[in-house]
């Protein structure tokens, strides 16, 4: 039986290829973003070159009611879903006293309440049928404090141990939650960001393989899984706990400084 995927984020990046993934196997999609353009080029693509029914949301998942609105949506289609993919984030550079605060309180309502209500309103959905799975896209940023990415990498500490606690409240059950931590990924992130400069995406991971390592993670139940980190930044990453926080915090603020 082919199982229903909902992706949001899913018109480029990681977002993109977990649809490509999912499709490839066989299985239908819901696929959430806010370029209504884009998810119908994806939904003709998927369709022409597999067996599978893609659904298309136009949603920007920023505005407020956006999550419920999606979830609406799909119980009024009358579709079950199976897997609950929430990829779709962004990222923003600078200091955060000189950052504007819409764009940072955009970002934490997409990084953090999208992904907290989506995972709350399909959840009990799951628990009712006693099978479902969620991954939950975090970053490697979420592991160390975050000088000139103060707020995204708050964001994504959010995400790890929200998925962590409810995967282990969910522990007894055939439902799995996974988080999925990606290094540098060339997805358009960095620009978007601003940090196409920085020391942060000399070495970026395809999108692909990040997606792919997710999914599989995904499937097997995996609590969490690191993806796409250049050497150097998994040593540092296990170094970090025993290193004073001061020279972490400023290693970390030289890696996102601009270079000329």
């Amino acid at each position: 039986m082919s199982k229903t995927a909902l992706i949001t984020g899913a018109s480029s990046g990681i977002g993109l290829e977990f649809a490509r993934i999912h499709a490839k196997r066989g299985g239908n999609l819901i696929v959430v973003a806010r370029s209504a353009d884009k998810l119908n080029a994806l939904k003709r693509e998927l369709e022409e070159q597999n067996s599978c029914i893609v659904t298309v949301i136009e949603k920007d998942l920023v505005a407020d009611g956006a999550a419920r609105e999606v979830y609406d949506a799909v119980k009024a289609a009358g579709i079950e879903v199976d897997y609950l993919i929430n990829n779709a984030g962004f990222g923003g550079h600078g200091k955060f006293h000189e950052r504007a605060w819409e764009q940072d309180l955009a970002m934490i309502k997409l990084n953090v309440v999208a992904l907290t209500e989506l995972t709350r309103l399909f959840l009990p959905d799951f628990v009712a049928r006693g099978r479902g799975r969620v991954l939950n896209v975090s970053s490697t940023a979420g592991m160390v404090p975050g000088p000139l990415q103060a707020v995204y990498f708050a964001t994504k500490a959010y995400v790890t141990s929200f998925s962590n606690a409810i995967a282990e409240e969910l522990h007894d059950t055939r439902i799995t939650v996974t988080a999925l931590l990606p290094g540098a990924t060339e997805t358009g992130f960095a620009s978007a960001a601003g940090l196409e400069k920085t020391g942060m995406f000399e070495h970026g991971a395809s999108a692909r393989s990040v997606a792919r390592d997710g999914y599989e993670a995904m499937l097997d139940g995996r609590l969490e899984v690191i993806s796409g980190l250049p050497l150097s930044q998994k040593a540092m990453l296990r170094a970090a706990p025993m290193m004073p926080k001061r020279r972490l915090l400023r290693q970390v603020r030289q890696m996102q400084e601009a270079r000329s």
